[in-house]
């Protein structure tokens, strides 16, 4: 990655890649595939794999470009593992596209860079609003540059609980929502929109639904953890089982009661 112009702000080496934060070629990716999926919406499926819609083809030739270009490893929902050094990007192009494809303004583009096993910079756009969720680990978390921080709920009465798939029973929560985008739903856990995100039963989600958020989830002072007690910071195409919650109080309560 070419190093960015300026006497201002310091250069950053990871690995194969020099820059002065991790962030502006994430930011220029999902902002490049914000644009090219205008005229994707509504196509519908692309009939090439069950699910996958003509826009998540047109926004991963987005991504495999901006990230190639920059010198990253790509590890990509659509398109597998391109490339190759000590640098990774995990992307999910659009992670809900559903949602994108019928018009529900609820989806995102995700990524997480990995220097190695080491989960160190992510942002997530909601691509239906342009707000960005952002982190580079060890400096805190943001949405739109402003600092985050969760809602600090303890009691579970009182939580107002996302997930991923339908619940199989409630927990004595106030109230359950589920959008559709994991990504999203996780950096709202971060900026104190809702209390605690998990997967329902029988679920679970792979590293390019959860790793841009969890970095955010972790800077803005939320906790995570896998119900199976699986390592969630991983580049390994794994399903994991993530619960993320506002306080340590709250995430002890869903781990002991079991997936929702």
């Amino acid at each position: 990655m070419a190093a960015i112009d300026t006497q201002d702000s310091p250069q950053h080496r990871y690995g194969d890649c020099v820059t002065d934060t991790l962030l502006d070629p994430l930011r220029s990716c999902a902002l490049e595939i914000g644009e090219a999926i205008k005229g994707h919406r509504g196509r519908g499926l692309s009939g090439q794999r069950a699910t996958q819609y003509h826009l998540d083809l047109a926004a991963d030739e987005v991504a495999l470009r901006v990230l190639g270009g920059a010198g990253f490893r790509v590890i990509s929902e659509e398109s597998g593992v391109t490339g190759s050094g000590s640098m990774s990007v995990v992307i999910d192009p659009i992670d809900g596209s559903t949602n994108c494809d019928r018009g529900v303004p609820f989806f995102s583009t995700s990524l997480a860079v990995m220097s190695g096993e080491e989960l160190v910079a992510a942002l997530v756009m909601n691509q239906a609003t342009g707000t960005i969720y952002e982190a580079e680990k060890g400096s805190g978390a943001r949405r739109d540059g402003s600092p985050i921080a969760p809602s600090g709920q303890f009691d579970i009465a009182n939580s107002i609980v996302g997930s991923s798939g339908y619940p199989t029973h409630d927990l004595g929560w106030s109230q359950n929502r589920s959008l559709g985008a994991a990504s999203l739903e996780i950096c709202l856990v971060a900026d104190g929109a809702l209390d605690v995100y998990g997967v329902a039963q029988h679920s679970g989600l792979n590293i390019w639904d959860y790793l841009g958020g969890l970095l955010i989830a972790r800077e803005a002072g939320a906790v995570a953890a896998d119900y199976h007690g699986d390592e969630l910071e991983t580049s390994e195409n794994v399903l994991r089982h993530p619960v993320f919650a506002a306080t340590s109080q709250l995430l002890s309560f869903i781990l002991q009661a079991g997936p929702i």
